[in-house]
């Protein structure tokens, strides 16, 4: 009776931790993204304080400098999204037009069948506005919902960047004090790999944003500045980021024409050479020295489990692993193998 009682909590055991798993995933990834912008923060406020600027003012100006880059950076993007959404929506007719022949020289329908169905089709939604409004609603919820997360999430950055001290304190405290200064020396490799990763991000993004907004807007492809920004947002995704942004130019170009559309290719292949050669090394020689095999499986890893926000923080994850294994498997295996003078040591 004992042990089936035993079986049957852990069983429940199991289960709600399965039903918990991702949220739990998505409390961890919310905690390491507050973590590496208050390192960032930190890091500006101690650069600060050489200057004998008071630390509270040196990390609140360090935060106002993020937002305020990332303000100029939506003011940059939104206005030509507006303005391509107007065009885009005075196409609209044209654009049912076109589909209406597709099906109908893929089905074999009659004009009148094809405008028939969607009469039809609009008419439900007409009928039925919650079909539109739920779904609209529901995306307005997320928004507002992740916008109040990310003011939090600024806000406890800033107070762990004014004072690090107990909280690292109390990190060393949970760990026993012959392992305390290993502690220190993982924290320390962790601060560096994110504070280089994130300088490394910013340089990838300002040349590969440059680059192409040049090249762009010498074969006079529209909404250069639209695309060059978005590529710059997506090259903080290695590999994957790079192929995401570089589809929808190319796209838009061969509605133009095929061979604008295949410079425009060309322009984003040379991009993408010289940032594998020169912004991607930078930015993983400054981190942990990872394979690019490792990269982009660890990327689709890490998107699987923590979705697109994820992407975003893929190499801050992978560097945090290889780091802890190293620390804490890898190294003391060899010191224990040099110690005993074994021929594995080497």
């Amino acid at each position: 009776m004992n042990v089936a009682y035993r079986a049957v909590m852990l069983a429940a055991g199991l289960l709600v931790l399965g039903l918990l798993f991702r949220e739990l995933l998505t409390l961890l990834l919310a905690v390491l993204i507050t973590v590496i912008v208050a390192i960032a923060i930190a890091a500006a406020a101690d650069r600060l304080e050489r200057l004998h600027v008071p630390r509270p003012v040196g990390a609140l100006a360090g935060l106002l400098a993020g937002i305020a880059l990332i303000a100029g950076v939506l003011a940059l993007v939104i206005p030509p999204f507006v303005e391509q959404t107007n065009e885009f929506v005075d196409d609209v007719p044209g654009i049912v037009d076109d589909l209406r022949d597709q099906i109908r020289d893929v089905t074999g329908a009659e004009e009148g069948d094809i405008s028939e169905e969607v009469d039809a089709f609009v008419r439900r939604y007409r009928e039925d506005p919650g079909k539109i409004v739920g779904p609209i609603t529901s995306i307005g919820l997320n928004v507002v919902g992740g916008l109040a997360a990310f003011v939090l999430m600024l806000i406890t950055a800033y107070y762990m960047a004014v004072r690090p001290g107990p909280l690292i304190d109390g990190v060393r405290r949970l760990l026993p004090p012959a392992h305390r200064d290993r502690a220190d020396a993982v924290m320390r490799r962790l601060r560096s790999a994110w504070v280089g990763w994130m300088q490394g991000v910013g340089i990838d993004m300002l040349i590969s944003g440059v680059l192409l907004y040049v090249g762009l807007t010498i074969v006079g492809l529209e909404f250069a500045i639209f695309f060059a920004v978005l590529t710059a947002l997506f090259s903080v995704v290695p590999y994957f980021g790079a192929i995401a942004s570089g589809i929808p130019p190319v796209l838009f170009a061969l509605t133009d024409s095929p061979g604008k559309a295949l410079v425009v290719l060309l322009i984003y292949i040379a991009v993408q050479q010289i940032e594998g050669n020169l912004t991607i090394p930078l930015i993983m020689s400054r981190t942990v020295r990872l394979h690019p095999a490792m990269i982009a499986v660890g990327v689709v890893v890490v998107g699987t489990l923590f979705g697109f926000v994820g992407l975003i923080v893929a190499v801050p994850i992978l560097s945090l692993i290889v780091i802890l294994v190293q620390e804490l498997w890898v190294w003391p295996i060899e010191a224990r193998a040099a110690a005993r003078g074994s021929p594995t040591a080497s």
